[in-house]
């Protein structure tokens, strides 16, 4: 029988971990407020303008909280992009730490798919939707919807940006296997695919912990552009899950 993760953290590092995270949970809310007055300007904005101004924002916040709560971010591979594409952007999904790590450090705009449910949390639903193409996974509609917008997104030069695990990993494996939706949006699209892959982010905000949260740095490395073009949604998302497992493999800690 697996053995249940606070079993395994030393009970020092279980009350620091949750002491800290009481700390990054009122860091978050107190940067949170200020950085909401200038999100209040999407409103007048359209795509891509709007993307464009929200990652400004979200970047400047998250630079300043990730290294309140001490976790700085190195980025790695940025020249992967191109200046006359735009990209399916896929990335490995181990916490909840990782969209505020991926989606405002990417090189340039772009459009994350999430829950539509995170939309109603007061505030902070604004700064969510304004950065999101929402989509409410039980509902047949709202997928389809969703993802004609995902399509209008990459077709006025904004990239998408991908969990294709779907859910966080709570393995000791890489990765977990991957849904279509990605590949399928980039085969429809031409669009190439480009993978990054998330570091330390399991370390900081276990999923299998309640409350909990440890410094630790943190990094994101782009790999260079898989194209989409003559492939079918199946081998595209087989070439993609072992390079990205490959890549993990051999650069993590």
């Amino acid at each position: 029988m697996n053995q249940h993760p606070s079993a395994k953290t030393p009970v020092w590092k279980l009350i620091f971990g949750r002491i800290f995270a009481l700390w990054a949970l009122v860091l978050f809310v107190v940067t949170m407020i200020p950085a909401v007055l200038f999100y209040l300007y999407c409103f007048l904005l359209n795509d891509p303008a709007k993307a464009r101004w929200h990652r400004h924002v979200s970047r400047v916040w998250m630079w300043i909280y990730l290294h309140l709560i001490g976790c700085p971010l190195r980025v790695k591979g940025k020249e992967h992009f191109e200046k006359n594409t735009n990209y399916v952007v896929i990335c490995n999904h181990n916490s909840l730490m990782d969209v505020p790590v991926s989606t405002p450090f990417m090189p340039r705009a772009n459009k994350t798919i999430a829950k539509k449910s995170f939309a109603k949390i007061p505030l902070f639903g604004w700064i969510y939707t304004f950065g999101s193409v929402l989509v409410d996974r039980k509902s047949d509609e709202s997928r389809r919807r969703s993802y004609e917008e995902m399509k209008k997104m990459l077709s006025i030069g904004l990239d998408m940006v991908i969990y294709p695990e779907g859910t966080r990993n709570r393995s000791t494996d890489p990765l977990k296997s991957f849904y279509d939706g990605a590949f399928k949006l980039a085969v429809d699209t031409g669009k190439p695919v480009l993978p990054a892959v998330l570091f330390h982010t399991k370390e900081v905000l276990p999923a299998n912990l309640f409350f909990y949260l440890m410094p630790h740095h943190l990094e994101m490395h782009f790999l260079p552009p898989v194209p989409s073009i003559g492939k079918t949604t199946a081998t595209l998302k087989e070439e993609l899950f072992k390079l990205m497992w490959k890549y993990y493999e051999e650069n993590r800690p």
